[in-house]
């Protein structure tokens, strides 16, 4: 049930972090891999560690915040396999920690260029592929900053709660073309993307102690959630925000 076996699985931002778990994860289930992100040399150095491991990947760099890399991404993906069976858009950016009211309109127009109009677009360009194919698994991530209010990494909520509006929408465009669309909404996971949330240990007790499992996340786990989105097990599955916080955000 949870295996890709001839299925091909583009990963945005996965060189490092939850999106090189997820593709680890993909490619142990037997799925062919696009490994991407902004550095040539990243992702080359990912693909052939994958590749060595007796994985069929293929390294492809992109700036998904621009749209003629995101479409040679798409191209380059057909050329190689002919087929996009599943995307995992996790390639994203928070550059600034403060309120709204300090933030530059050049700051804010970089989170929504990268976290939303790059998604909006690459989902365009691979959900008719899917649809043409039979079907196929769009998996966004989101974040439970798309579900609560900061005073400190707001813009960045907001750009994931419009990912989470983007998701419900293509799922209910894309559904009768049998194409499911899901995000999944991870708390705070030890990755370098969130190092300045976990790297001071009093703040990461205080958010360890509200946390019911009493621990963050590892990029694993949201790679998990990530396999069953993808598989024949969430078939009935779409519209969906599966929230992987360890408890944070019931309590």
């Amino acid at each position: 049930m949870f295996d890709l076996k001839d299925k091909v699985a583009i990963v945005t931002g996965s060189t490092r972090g939850i999106g090189r778990a997820i593709a680890e994860y993909y490619a142990r289930a037997g799925a062919k891999v696009v490994i991407s992100s902004r550095k040539q040399d990243a992702c080359e150095k990912v693909a052939a560690e994958m590749a060595a491991a007796g994985h069929e990947v293929l390294a492809v760099p992109c700036h998904v915040a621009r749209k003629d890399e995101l479409q040679n991404l798409v191209d380059r993906t057909m050329e190689k396999w002919g087929q996009i069976d599943i995307l995992v858009c996790n390639a994203a950016t928070n550059p600034v920690y403060g309120p709204l009211s300090e933030l530059s309109d050049e700051a804010w127009d970089k989170i929504m260029d990268t976290n939303v109009r790059g998604t909006f677009w690459l989902c365009n360009m691979v959900l008719p592929l899917m649809a043409q194919k039979g079907g196929g698994s769009a998996i966004l991530i989101s974040s439970i900053a798309a579900l609560r209010a900061s005073n400190n990494i707001a813009a960045y909520g907001v750009s994931k709660a419009a990912e989470i509006s983007l998701v419900r929408n293509l799922a209910a465009e894309w559904g009768p073309r049998n194409v499911r669309v899901n995000a999944i909404a991870p708390g705070l996971v030890k990755t370098d993307f969130a190092r300045a949330l976990w790297e001071d240990p009093v703040r990461l007790e205080r958010i360890q102690n509200a946390t019911p499992l009493r621990r963050i996340g590892q990029p694993e786990d949201i790679a998990g959630v990530a396999l069953f989105l993808a598989s024949d097990a969430a078939a009935y599955v779409t519209g969906h925000v599966l929230v992987a916080d360890g408890g944070e955000t019931i309590v």
